[in-house]
């Protein structure tokens, strides 16, 4: 990198930072990119253009919780930084997640930027549209839990139960049953039905010897 900014590069697997950290404000930039394959030099230009000073970077998928590169860059950033990133999938594992982060970051005086979709917390309309992304994201929750009352309710009202199907349908029991009447054991009849042992046993009637 050319020009007077100190572009240096923090990765998720070695974290090369040395000294103590001398800026008042920075703007602090986190990349990712899913595989050691692929490069992050696009996101990397575009958080040097950005004005980023230091930059934190992993090669590890979104949907993983324990991005190193991502601990070390929220670790750094302290009040009056603003975290940086080349577009908002490559902060967050979901939109749940993605707002809790920037809400965390928000709490302790750090603005967050996304640059391909021009959010900016650090001002009044970025923050205002993030707080729509948070509306957005508890109403979808909402709406989840709203539908799987609604659905647990109706297969209640058909007089079925939520959780796994039985493994042991009526029909396989009373296939099971002509079985094991006609003098063969348990394990065979499971055997016959293609069903666990154990899993004949608990359906069959109590009473039934495990001897057989």
């Amino acid at each position: 990198m050319s020009g007077n900014i100190d572009f240096r590069r923090q990765s998720g697997q070695h974290d090369f930072r040395t000294g103590r950290r001398t800026e008042a404000v920075a703007k602090v930039g986190y990349a990712r990119v899913s595989t050691l394959d692929q490069d992050t030099r696009l996101q990397l230009d575009a958080l040097s253009v950005a004005g980023c000073e230091k930059v934190f970077e992993d090669h590890a998928s979104g949907a993983r919780a324990d991005r190193a590169g991502l601990r070390q860059a929220l670790d750094y950033v302290r009040d009056g930084d603003t975290l940086i990133v080349w577009k908002l999938d490559r902060l967050g594992r979901s939109l749940q997640h993605l707002i809790e982060t920037v809400a965390t970051l928000e709490k302790r005086g750090v603005g967050f930027r996304s640059i391909t979709e021009a959010i900016d917390t650090t001002t009044p309309g970025g923050r205002l549209v993030f707080h729509l992304f948070g509306a957005l994201g508890q109403f979808e929750k909402d709406l989840i839990q709203e539908r799987t009352r609604a659905g647990l309710k109706a297969a209640a009202a058909r007089g079925r139960k939520g959780g796994r199907k039985p493994v042991i349908t009526a029909e396989k029991l009373e296939r099971a049953r002509t079985i094991i009447g006609k003098g063969l054991t348990v394990r065979e009849a499971a055997v016959r039905i293609k069903v666990g042992k154990t899993a004949l046993y608990e359906a069959l009637s109590p009473g039934l010897a495990r001897a057989n």
